[in-house]
């Protein structure tokens, strides 16, 4: 059935694959953003310009979209003005949340639904929290919550830093750090291999007023991630274990993304979503998981290749340091 769907966002990381898909299963796709992201929409979709904070972003309500996915909200007081907004006003509300909830560390091996979200370490999965826990008490609201967990599509996947400068230091043959002895199964998920499950939940009654992660089942060690990536671009990865302690020492904003986040195992059990939106399967490979990436990561370096700079010089102090211990 085609359902008028409206994205907010909807050119980011995840959100693109998903408007491409959509379009091509037929519903009648609307994107709400600032209008300027490069990527061209696909032919059909309506583009309406405009920021979240806008006074005339409350006249989306008079749609009555069947779907409403929420790409870009972060903080609680959006989600609070969406909800003012669209209860009432819309079939089913969509909010992006993140993975990065789950509990730190979790009390199972295999995160499910019922992990407990909690994330003392991270400003952004708290924030995140903040926006869901609001949401459940939203009872005029048909609200489905979506927790993907770290998806690639145009950006590599590092532990901390700019993906661009790694990836640029590994082409010099530089060293590159990788948190703890690089042997924690980390989860990644292509944004085309998400999109599937994610437009799946369109319209299901069974997904409303409910939470549920998508992600690969299958996960990689952060050294396997850092080799395959060396290895697409044609190098040999030189990596430097660093402790997680070590690392936040020389630069505590590091707690978030690695205490938080990328320093404990992530593998997920998929099957509540797949019991709602239908089976899907991901990439395995490395090579497949990353080829898009690596595409992207040659285009900018093409266009701009990063300089030397901060980030190197803490970088270099301490590979160095940690190379010295012996």
């Amino acid at each position: 059935m085609a359902l008028n769907v409206l994205f907010i966002g909807g050119t980011g990381q995840i959100s693109y694959p998903c408007v491409e898909l959509a379009v091509r299963q037929g519903h009648a796709v609307s994107v709400y953003n600032r209008g300027k992201r490069a990527d061209a929409l696909p032919a059909g979709v309506t583009s309406i310009v405009g920021d979240l904070a806008a006074p005339d972003y409350a006249d989306l309500a008079k749609a009555n979209y069947d779907v409403v996915c929420q790409f870009i909200a972060f903080t609680p007081d959006q989600i609070a003005r969406d909800i003012e907004v669209f209860s009432g006003h819309c079939g089913q509300y969509i909010f992006i949340s993140s993975a990065s909830v789950y509990e730190k560390p979790a009390r199972h091996y295999v995160i499910t639904e019922k992990t407990p979200a909690i994330n003392p370490y991270w400003a952004y999965s708290q924030a995140k929290i903040a926006c869901e826990d609001l949401l459940m008490t939203a009872d005029a609201l048909a609200w489905t919550i979506v927790r993907p967990s770290h998806t690639v599509r145009t950006g590599l996947p590092i532990m901390m830093g700019d993906s661009d400068i790694m990836a640029r230091r590994m082409l010099d043959g530089e060293p590159t750090i990788v948190a703890g002895d690089g042997s924690t199964p980390w989860t990644l998920t292509r944004s085309v291999d998400f999109a599937v499950p994610f437009v799946g939940l369109f319209g299901k009654a069974a997904a409303l007023k409910d939470i549920f992660h998508i992600t690969n089942d299958r996960a990689h060690t952060w050294n396997d991630i850092q080799k395959a990536i060396a290895a697409l671009l044609g190098v040999e990865a030189r990596i430097v274990h660093v402790p997680t302690d070590t690392l936040i020492r020389y630069n505590p904003d590091w707690i978030g993304p690695l205490v938080g986040d990328k320093a404990w195992t992530a593998i997920f059990d998929n099957s509540k979503v797949k019991g709602v939106a239908g089976d899907f399967t991901c990439a395995e490979s490395l090579e497949d998981i990353l080829a898009e990436p690596i595409v992207h990561l040659k285009q900018r370096l093409a266009a701009n290749r990063p300089p030397k700079g901060d980030f190197d010089a803490l970088v270099d102090r301490i590979c160095q340091a940690q190379s010295a211990l012996g």
